[in-house]
């Protein structure tokens, strides 16, 4: 009996794996739960195969999250400098469209492609000299100040560092600006009707008024929205410039509120600054002005070649007699 239960063991499975590998074969597949060698099947119900896996994949995705980081980060930086960057409010001054403490983006992407600050935009701009006084600048140092400077490098927090300020836009290049004592304020001649933006009781320019003011060309003059709480161009035309801001200054246009979520919009250019007549003389006007001047240079050009023509007619006659 002990040689008929040897010679079972050695039967027909043991016959089909040797004929398998004679035909150069893989042999069959081991019981669930064994490996060819008896012990236990990584992959079977008795191994322990499947927290390796898991283990793997763990190590895998902590591999990853660096390269995810980075990614985020380059987007979010490549963002900030070409496309939106978001700034915070710090003051007053344009209430009531922006509260101190909003938080609004602002485009950046259509100043590349020559797009130039329009009136009615609400802007940010660079100070262009003089307008912000340092001392009041606070930068918060250690570990808040190193956390702001790397969320302001990559857009996502302003910089306590950056001397910007934000105000809409009244005239552009060619324009000439005005305003007497208690207003309106008034843009080649058209005076605006600023009831829907500026602060609620504040007077469009104040009791003292400005200008004229010939706006030059590649140069903007803004106001704040709160006229009685606002630092713009009317209080800097001693500077250079007379209170105008270079384009080239301008960082881009305020486009949304961001933050808080109840305060949420976007920024649109009001009525005020759509209505016809607004804008400088245009090309039309410059022709019109030229053509008397043309007409008066053809009469002179021809009242001085008619004598020379007559002229010459008379010599050829006497030629020919």
């Amino acid at each position: 009996m002990a040689v008929g239960a040897r010679s079972g063991a050695d039967g027909p499975d043991r016959r089909a794996e040797e004929e398998q590998a004679e035909r150069g074969e893989r042999p069959d597949a081991s019981p669930e739960g064994r490996d060819p060698e008896g012990g236990a099947d990584p992959g079977g119900a008795g191994g322990g195969g499947g927290g390796d896996v898991t283990e793997k994949k763990q190590r895998s995705f902590l591999k990853e999250l660096p390269i995810l980081i980075g990614v985020a980060l380059l987007l979010a930086l490549l963002i900030k400098t070409f496309l939106l960057q978001a700034f915070s409010i710090p003051s007053d001054s344009m209430q009531n469209t922006l509260q101190r403490g909003d938080r609004v983006l602002v485009d950046k992407l259509t100043p590349w492609f020559g797009s130039e600050p329009e009136r009615g935009e609400v802007v940010v701009f660079h100070d262009p000299g003089g307008w912000l006084d340092e001392s009041t600048q606070s930068d918060p140092g250690g570990i808040a100040g190193a956390f702001q400077g790397f969320m302001s490098f990559i857009g996502l927090m302003p910089s306590a560092e950056d001397q910007d300020l934000i105000k809409r836009v009244v005239a552009v290049g060619g324009d000439t600006v005005a305003c007497e004592k208690n207003g309106p304020v008034t843009v080649n001649g058209k005076a605006l009707d600023e009831r829907s933006y500026i602060f609620p009781g504040s007077a469009p320019c104040g009791p003292e008024g400005f200008g004229p003011v010939k706006i030059p060309e590649g140069r903007i003059w803004v106001m704040g929205d709160n006229r009685q709480n606002s630092l713009d161009s009317r209080f800097h035309q001693d500077l250079e410039g007379r209170g105008t801001v270079p384009v080239d200054q301008v960082v881009g246009r305020a486009v949304v509120k961001a933050w808080p979520i109840d305060r949420w919009g976007t920024l649109p250019v009001p009525d005020a600054f759509a209505e016809k007549g607004l804008a400088a003389a245009p090309a039309a006007l410059g022709v019109a002005g030229a053509l008397p001047l043309v007409l008066w240079r053809r009469r002179r050009l021809t009242a001085r070649t008619e004598p020379r023509a007559a002229r010459g007619r008379k010599e050829a006659g006497r030629s020919e007699g």
